[in-house]
This record gives C-alpha cells, sequence and structure tokens, in this order.
C-alpha cells in the first residue's frame, strides 16, 4: 500500500506491472491480487486486532526511553474520518454532520501512542473507554519508564466528567480540561466585572487574553475544582469589542496542592501552576489537531472495507506506520552535535 490509490482492485492492475514487481524487488508470481488483499485483512479478529495496540505502546516506550522527558503531555481527544458515501458496517452520523468513524486517540508530541477504533456516533467519553485508556497508558509510562514522572493530560470540553477527573486524580496525574459556560459560573463572573484586581492577563505575541480564578463544583461534584474563565482582548491584532470576546473556561487539578504539584516543582516545571501556564497548557491543544491531520494527509480517510473489524486492522496498521514515520523524520531531522575538540 504506498498511497497512490484507495481501492483495493489496483493491486490487480499492480498485479500485471512487471515495472511496478521489479521496482519494489518482487517476483512479478507473487504479487498480491487484490482477493489476497481482502483474504488477509478480513482473517484478523479482536484479539489479534487488540495486539497492533501492544506493539504501538511498545514503539512508544522505545522513543519515551530515547528522549527521557521528566514531563509528559498527552492529548486525548477523538478524529472523525469521513466515509459519508460507504455503505459500511460501523460507519454512523459523527458530530460532524457525516457518516464516518470515530476513534478515540492518545498524543504525545508528533505521535499517536495509543487508539480506540470506534463507529462514528460513539460521542468522545463514550462508555469507560477513556478511563481504561489513561489507567492502562499511566501504568505502561511508570513501570518500564520512570514511576515518578510528572503527566498531564490535556482535554476538551466534550470530556468534561466528573467520573474522569477523579481517576485522573486517583492516579495522581494532571489534567487540563475545557469546561462548560454553566449560568453560576456566569454569574459569578458577572459580579467580579468591577474588580480589576480580580482578573489577570496573558499574553502570546500579539494576542492577549484576560482570565478570572475561581473554583467549580457542577451538579453532584463532592468538591471544588480550580477553574480559570478566559476572554481575548484582541483578534489578529485588532481589539475584540466586550460583547464580541468568545468566553471560554479551562477546569484543572494543577495547582491544587496534589501530588502532581509536587512532582511539577521537583522536576521544575513549577510554571504550570501558575494561571498563565495553566492557559498556555491549554491552547497548546492545537498541536495535537495537527497530529490528527498529519495522520489523515500520511494515510486514508476513507476506509477500504465493507466490514468493521477489517477497517480496524487497517486504521492500526496505518497507525504503526505513521508512528515509524514520524520517528524517522525526528531521527533523520535532527541536529548531529558535533563532538568539542
Amino acid at each position: 500500500m504506498d498511497g497512490t490509490s484507495r481501492h483495493l482492485v489496483d493491486f490487480d492492475a499492480l498485479a500485471k506491472d512487471a515495472g511496478y514487481a521489479a521496482a519494489i524487488e518482487c517476483d512479478p508470481g507473487r504479487m498480491l491480487s487484490s482477493h489476497a488483499v481482502k483474504r488477509f485483512f478480513c482473517s484478523f479478529w479482536w484479539p489479534r486486532i487488540d495486539l497492533y495496540r501492544h506493539l504501538l505502546q511498545r514503539l512508544f516506550l522505545w522513543r519515551l526511553k530515547l528522549q527521557e522527558p521528566d514531563l509528559m503531555v498527552l492529548g486525548m481527544d477523538t478524529m472523525v474520518m469521513d466515509n459519508d458515501e460507504a455503505r459500511v458496517h460501523g460507519v454512523k452520523p459523527a458530530y460532524k454532520r457525516v457518516k464516518g468513524f470515530q476513534p478515540l486517540q492518545m498524543t504525545w508530541q508528533n505521535h499517536i501512542i495509543d487508539a480506540v477504533f470506534r463507529r462514528g456516533d460513539a460521542h468522545s467519553n463514550n462508555g469507560n473507554t477513556m478511563e481504561r485508556m489513561v489507567r492502562h497508558m499511566v501504568a505502561r509510562i511508570r513501570k518500564p519508564y520512570r514511576a515518578d514522572v510528572a503527566i498531564i493530560v490535556r482535554m476538551d470540553s466534550e470530556l468534561f466528567d466528573q467520573k474522569l477527573f477523579e481517576a485522573f486524580e486517583d492516579l495522581s496525574i494532571g489534567y487540563i480540561c475545557g469546561g462548560k459556560l454553566y449560568e453560576p459560573v456566569k454569574e459569578f463572573v458577572a459580579q467580579s466585572q468591577r474588580s480589576q484586581a480580580a482578573w489577570g492577563r496573558y499574553k502570546q505575541g500579539s494576542q492577549v487574553w484576560q482570565y478570572l480564578e475561581l473554583g467549580t463544583r457542577c451538579g453532584r461534584w463532592k468538591s471544588f475544582r480550580r477553574a480559570l474563565f478566559c476572554r481575548p482582548l484582541y483578534q489578529d491584532a485588532q481589539m475584540v469589542l466586550p460583547f464580541a470576546r468568545p468566553d471560554t473556561v479551562v477546569v484543572t487539578n494543577l495547582g491544587m496542592g496534589q501530588a502532581i504539584d509536587v512532582a511539577l516543582t521537583k522536576a521544575g516545571h513549577d510554571q504550570w501552576l501558575q494561571g498563565q501556564g495553566i492557559i498556555a497548557g491549554d491552547h497548546g491543544r492545537g498541536s495535537e489537531e495537527l497530529v490528527h491531520r498529519a495522520l489523515k494527509d500520511f494515510g486514508f480517510e476513507q476506509l477500504p472495507f465493507k466490514r468493521f473489524a477489517p477497517n480496524a486492522t487497517f486504521f492500526d496498521t496505518m497507525l504503526v506506520a505513521f508512528f515509524l514515520y514520524e520517528s524517522f523524520k525526528h531521527d533523520v531531522c535532527a541536529p548531529v552535535v558535533e563532538p568539542v575538540g
């Protein structure tokens, strides 16, 4: 699968091309047909498909031991794969008003380190998939690598869930999650409008954000959590009028005296405990969207099979290849340090 076609029948045409067979150093009589490819992928079922996740995680540990970070920032999000015109098992309407698949993925730097292939209508926090994924990956990081490494998980508001927050706090890891503008938050912000001393400012380049720190306790939450209400003052160097400023809320456990604070301070990353550091971390979630876009550009968004399991196998194969591709780029393009003297 060299990326020149998304159709399995193209294998039949390639099998007759002696020049292509010579280019990949394969005997013409051993070239694959489309039927052979279908038989191969249809032979996979869930116990074997799960082995792909194990392989991907072993590749992740390989990179982790090479880089030896003392802080790990993980991203959690879903990626909609548009298969709107395909008659495929598992293709369901997603939140982007298209029919497709919606895998849940965990990212680290430029890599996707774990993923669960799911149908299109499986929302971000469907079932307990995310909690199980995070618990499993935290154990995979701490046991073979370092038990004291600081871990922060970043999420958007679709994963705003008290059960997830409690699971992260139980694991002694940090989280930064997009919140929701419930009425009590709006009322508190409205009451704080006149007190300018309570508001802080965060600047990045020509952009300036105004933020207010507060504690939030939604519904049946057992305790308050730290929250930051943010609004941009500028957009493309142009000041935004007060009524046109988009408001956002970020919920976190950083800076609340938990075990993650000690780990971050020990590692020299205590800037994550400050309001400006938390906002900067939340804005960094945009880089995780770029990883999803890079995966789609590298492989296929529209999957070739009619059955769900072969498509899951194809997707996991694509993830492994993408991980190796990103690792290759990093190793080849890394600057060479000349020895001194």
